[in-house]
Protein backbone atom coordinates (compact mmCIF):
# COMPACT_ATOMS: atom_id res chain seq x y z
CA UNK A 1 0.00 0.00 0.00
CA UNK A 2 1.31 3.18 -0.98
CA UNK A 3 2.55 5.06 2.23
CA UNK A 4 0.93 8.09 0.90
CA UNK A 5 -3.02 7.59 1.38
CA UNK A 6 -5.07 8.99 3.40
CA UNK A 7 -5.95 12.87 4.23
CA UNK A 8 -3.11 15.49 5.16
CA UNK A 9 -3.10 18.77 6.65
CA UNK A 10 -0.13 20.10 4.65
CA UNK A 11 1.93 23.63 4.50
CA UNK A 12 3.36 25.44 2.13
CA UNK A 13 6.05 27.82 2.99
CA UNK A 14 6.17 30.14 -0.33
CA UNK A 15 7.28 34.06 -0.75
CA UNK A 16 3.76 35.37 0.06
CA UNK A 17 3.66 33.43 3.47
CA UNK A 18 2.44 30.23 4.63
CA UNK A 19 -0.13 28.85 2.69
CA UNK A 20 -2.80 25.92 4.31
CA UNK A 21 -4.16 22.98 2.36
CA UNK A 22 -5.74 19.87 3.21
CA UNK A 23 -4.64 17.06 0.88
CA UNK A 24 -6.54 13.51 0.30
CA UNK A 25 -4.68 10.50 -1.60
CA UNK A 26 -6.94 7.40 -2.74
CA UNK A 27 -6.21 4.47 -4.53
CA UNK A 28 -8.35 4.94 -7.72
CA UNK A 29 -9.24 0.89 -8.10
CA UNK A 30 -5.96 -1.02 -9.66
CA UNK A 31 -5.26 2.12 -12.03
CA UNK A 32 -2.86 4.26 -9.46
CA UNK A 33 -3.15 7.00 -7.39
CA UNK A 34 -6.06 9.70 -7.27
CA UNK A 35 -5.88 12.68 -5.02
CA UNK A 36 -6.95 16.58 -4.70
CA UNK A 37 -5.71 19.34 -2.52
CA UNK A 38 -8.29 21.95 -0.99
CA UNK A 39 -8.08 25.44 0.44
CA UNK A 40 -10.64 27.71 1.13
CA UNK A 41 -10.86 29.22 -1.60
CA UNK A 42 -10.67 26.17 -3.88
CA UNK A 43 -10.32 22.41 -4.75
CA UNK A 44 -8.05 21.03 -7.47
CA UNK A 45 -7.09 17.60 -8.82
CA UNK A 46 -3.89 15.81 -8.46
CA UNK A 47 -2.03 14.65 -11.37
CA UNK A 48 0.68 12.81 -12.32
CA UNK A 49 0.85 11.14 -8.98
CA UNK A 50 4.19 8.77 -8.63
CA UNK A 51 4.85 6.68 -5.53
CA UNK A 52 8.22 5.27 -5.36
CA UNK A 53 8.57 4.06 -1.72
CA UNK A 54 8.42 6.71 0.56
CA UNK A 55 9.32 9.08 -2.31
CA UNK A 56 5.95 10.69 -3.78
CA UNK A 57 6.18 13.28 -6.78
CA UNK A 58 2.45 15.10 -8.39
CA UNK A 59 1.31 17.85 -9.93
CA UNK A 60 -1.00 20.00 -9.53
CA UNK A 61 -2.37 23.73 -11.46
CA UNK A 62 -4.20 26.38 -9.12
CA UNK A 63 -5.91 30.15 -9.52
CA UNK A 64 -5.43 31.15 -6.27
CA UNK A 65 -3.94 33.15 -4.98
CA UNK A 66 -2.24 33.61 -8.38
CA UNK A 67 -2.22 30.93 -11.39
CA UNK A 68 -0.06 28.45 -11.20
CA UNK A 69 1.22 25.10 -12.02
CA UNK A 70 3.16 23.24 -9.42
CA UNK A 71 5.51 20.60 -8.99
CA UNK A 72 5.94 18.65 -5.72
CA UNK A 73 8.61 16.16 -4.31
CA UNK A 74 7.71 15.06 -0.93
CA UNK A 75 8.81 12.08 1.63
CA UNK A 76 6.40 10.14 3.30
CA UNK A 77 7.93 9.01 7.01
CA UNK A 78 5.21 7.24 8.88
CA UNK A 79 2.56 10.15 9.64
CA UNK A 80 4.87 12.98 8.72
CA UNK A 81 5.93 14.37 5.19
CA UNK A 82 8.55 16.61 4.06
CA UNK A 83 10.06 18.30 0.81
CA UNK A 84 9.15 21.10 -1.68
CA UNK A 85 7.29 22.28 -4.39
CA UNK A 86 8.19 24.61 -7.22
CA UNK A 87 6.13 26.92 -9.65
CA UNK A 88 8.63 27.07 -13.12
CA UNK A 89 11.53 29.29 -12.36
CA UNK A 90 10.32 30.21 -9.44
CA UNK A 91 12.02 29.67 -6.20
CA UNK A 92 11.16 26.23 -4.34
CA UNK A 93 8.56 26.42 -1.11
CA UNK A 94 8.88 23.87 1.46
CA UNK A 95 6.23 21.43 2.24
CA UNK A 96 5.22 19.95 5.67
CA UNK A 97 2.55 17.93 6.22
CA UNK A 98 0.71 15.26 8.93
CA UNK A 99 -1.16 12.86 8.12
CA UNK A 100 -5.09 12.83 10.26
CA UNK A 101 -6.12 9.83 12.00
CA UNK A 102 -9.32 8.63 11.75
CA UNK A 103 -12.18 10.35 13.49
CA UNK A 104 -9.77 14.01 13.58
CA UNK A 105 -11.74 16.79 13.03
CA UNK A 106 -11.03 19.06 10.40
CA UNK A 107 -9.26 21.90 11.17
CA UNK A 108 -9.76 25.18 9.04
CA UNK A 109 -7.33 26.01 6.50
CA UNK A 110 -5.78 29.11 6.03
CA UNK A 111 -4.76 30.99 2.85
CA UNK A 112 -5.36 30.34 -0.62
Amino acid sequence: MPPILGTWDVQLKTPIGTLSAVFVFTDDGGSGLAGSASTRAETVPLDAIVCDGPRVTWRQSVTRPMRLNLDFDVVVDGDALTGHSRAGRLPRSTVTGTRRRAGQAERPTRGG
